[in-house]
């Protein structure tokens, strides 16, 4: 095995985790200041996990993006392509059709929950508190999964291009996001969010840039073309027509389709990032908001995919491959370097940094969705419910900071564990799917079918989980007779365990369902759950806020001298209406045809989702791969230059919906937040106030986060 040479020094790792991650620290806590100065939003419970649930379908869709981007997203979807056509576009399908989905899931919430924070909240008020705390710990094990992905491959990635400690990489990844988690809560994930998506996106096509337009090395579809073939010729591949890489049908990229459809459904549906994102969205941008990302996202796997997996290839003869003159080895491609190989052999130094960038990029913002998601859990069901019933708004924001606290150490220390024994990202990604997808349709018949009872939804995952893990090590034993770390990784041990702990579900459920009788639960329950109260801290913040009020003395012309008034003075200050009583108002001026229409939205935009999702299912799974993979086609170098053209355009047309779109939805309060900078620096700061205090019913505390319970 060759060894993987660094071309960057170690500088350059601690400079981009710990510069970056202060830069964005700092940004994302002056950006909750902006926010709370010039469009008056308090970081209470309610703004903390659920950002007044009025999040724009442009957000959400850059957020659900950002957060489905892991490192594995870009490390391991190019390693499958070694496999052939069938392996990164298997990572993309596999995962896309999930996200659309969840997109059924996210209206019903909205419908039946609409005061829910987190899922389990459902599952208690439907079940009792022991199917609540088996949720607990199937939506935890699926946060530690994740995040233990996210930090053992970032640090192998910044290990290997740098020669940074990878140990030192586990600890200091996590501090920036958990200290802009802390500071500005679920609006600062899906700020950062965007920010990281729009970075992510930009890297990816200067990669299919280079590889297939400017590069010295490659530069045109057709020449990579030439080169994989004849890298087929040198070694290929088990399992695929005549030896072929440039073709979709694969044996090994089959079953890991299966794999990653199975395992993802658990990562998406029982990931709390998810529900916390469709409850933050307001109810008309939960379907377009998680549709629009998942078809956005499907467009980043698949091109990189064919860009740099495809590259590694082409290029691994040269001498300025990082394990030349051998390719990379079995353990190296799980290990996830095939992109940081391609990037380094075709773009030199520049393909190193931007490796780098993206892979912290990937690794951070989906971290923060992890935070907030353990966060919520262990304040809504875990603190709330069993250890403070009556916790007002204060503490249960204090909760959530010690609960993100204490999980980015954790997870340091876990995934340092990890990368000293060796695991890599894609044995990691390919286990979740063992352990958590038993508990995916207890979830979903919970929201979608009356009839399931407490019985089924406790004993299910449990029953699936434990077949699972046996199907996987006695499959493991009988073919290859011994149990080891590569054994256990194996396509048919893997594709086994994923397949039981999906589908056991189907016998288990029914057969206990009506064993034990049906229970016929009232939808209008789960209306019980209440949001948190956070009038006295916005009434306190309401005070504070007016406590000083800056005018400016004869306002028109005759002076610029300023002067402050205190609250207690009236004199030339036009009386304030406080945000409690607006909440007030507001409750009492509930228009009772704009429920009825919104339901109605609901209905409609339900209707759509099912029909989106059987129609992407079909497209994804059935009628693109399928043909291809049962006639054996091997792409002509048209069809090539095609497919990478179309790959392409498309993430063009992703880059306008989660880059551009959410910063034109976004406008109005970009404009207004930096008008009244320049008024506060120009010495207007009462035209602030004047503001605000005409436009109160456009401000969030005043629109969304007096909504409390009702």
């Amino acid at each position: 095995m060759g060894e993987f040479k660094p071309p960057l020094p170690q500088g350059a790792g601690y400079a981009i985790i710990l510069g970056l991650g202060a830069v964005f620290a700092v940004g994302m806590v002056m950006t909750t200041i902006m926010l709370r100065r010039y469009q008056k939003e308090v970081i209470s419970a309610e703004e903390y996990s659920t950002a007044g649930r009025s999040v724009k379908t442009g957000l959400v869709a850059a957020a659900v993006v950002s957060s489905w981007i892991w490192s594995s997203t870009l490390l391991t979807s190019s390693a499958k392509q070694l496999d052939g056509m069938l392996g990164g576009y298997s990572y993309a399908a596999g995962a896309c059709f999930q996200i659309v989905a969840f997109a059924i899931l996210a209206i019903k919430t909205k419908q039946k929950a609409p005061n829910a924070h987190t899922y389990l909240e459902i599952m208690q008020k439907r079940y009792g508190k022991v199917a609540h705390c088996v949720y607990i710990f199937y939506a935890l094990a699926t946060n530690i999964l994740v995040t233990a992905m996210l930090l053992t491959s970032g640090a192998e990635v910044f290990s290997q291009i740098c020669g940074m400690n990878m140990y030192a990489a586990c600890f200091l990844l996590p501090i920036g996001v958990v200290f802009y988690t802390l500071f500005g809560g679920i609006k600062a994930t899906f700020l950062t969010d965007f920010v990281h998506t729009c970075v992510i996106i930009g890297i990816a096509m200067y990669f299919s840039f280079e590889v297939f337009a400017h590069s010295d090395i490659l530069g045109s579809p057709g020449k990579v073309y030439d080169l994989v073939r004849v890298a087929a010729k040198r070694h290929p591949v088990s399992g695929n027509q005549d030896g072929e890489y440039m073709t979709m049908k694969s044996r090994s990229a089959g079953i890991f389709l299966v794999i990653n459809l199975v395992g993802n459904f658990g990562t998406v549906f029982l990931d709390n990032g998810y529900w916390n994102k469709a409850i933050s969205a307001s109810p008309v941008a939960a379907l377009p908001g998680y549709v629009i990302g998942g078809l956005s996202w499907f467009a980043i796997p698949s091109l990189l995919s064919v860009t740099m997996g495809f590259a590694c290839l082409a290029v691994e003869t040269l001498p300025t491959f990082p394990t030349f003159p051998d390719p990379l080895s079995a353990q190296q491609v799980s290990e996830g370097l095939v992109l940081p190989a391609a990037a380094i052999t075709v773009m030199g130094k520049g393909g190193a940094v931007a490796t780098l960038l993206m892979i912290f990029m990937a690794v951070t913002s989906a971290m923060s969705a992890e935070l907030i998601s353990v966060s919520s859990v262990f304040t809504y069901d875990i603190f709330k419910p069993y250890f403070k019933p009556t916790a007002n708004s204060e503490t249960l924001v204090f909760s959530s900071h010690i609960a993100c606290i204490v999980f980015g150490v954790a997870m340091s220390a876990f995934s340092a564990g990890l990368c000293k024994a060796g695991i890599s990202v894609g044995y990691l990604y390919e286990l979740m799917g063992i352990i958590i997808s038993s508990a995916v349709l207890p979830v979903v018949l919970s929201l979608v079918w009356r009839g399931q009872n407490k019985i089924a939804v406790i004993v299910t995952p449990i029953l699936g989980t434990s077949l699972a893990i046996m199907s996987w090590l006695v499959s493991t034993k009988s073919l290859f007779k011994h149990l080891t770390l590569s054994t256990t990784f194996e396509d048919n041990p893997m594709l086994t365990g994923n397949v039981v702990a999906l589908l056991s579900p189907c016998i288990f459920i029914p057969l206990l369902t009506y064993l034990f009788k049906l229970q016929d639960f009232d939808w209008e329950r789960l209306k019980e759950i209440k949001r948190v109260d956070d009038t006295d801290e916005l009434e306190l913040s309401e005070q504070l806020s007016n406590s000083t009020v800056i005018i400016r003395k004869n306002s028109c012309s005759e002076t610029d001298e300023s002067m402050e008034f205190s609250i207690d003075d009236k004199k030339g200050i036009e009386p304030s209406t406080s945000v409690v009583s607006i909440a007030d108002v507001v409750k009492q001026t509930i228009n009772d045809d704009e429920k009825v229409l919104e339901e109605q939205e609901l209905k409609r935009g339900l209707k759509v989702a099912y029909f989106l999702c059987v129609f992407f299912a079909l497209a994804f799974l059935v009628v693109w791969p399928m043909p291809m993979y049962g006639s054996g086609y091997i792409f002509s170098k048209k069809f090539f230059t095609g497919w990478v053209v179309v790959m392409i355009i498309w993430i063009f047309i992703s880059s306008f919906c989660v880059c551009f779109y959410p910063i034109w939805e976004g406008r109005h309060g970009i404009y207004t937040t930096f008008r009244g900078i320049y008024w506060d620096i120009s010495g207007q700061s009462y035209k602030v106030r004047r503001w605000q205090e005409s436009e109160h019913e456009q401000l969030d505390t005043s629109k969304e986060q007096t909504q409390t319970p009702f």
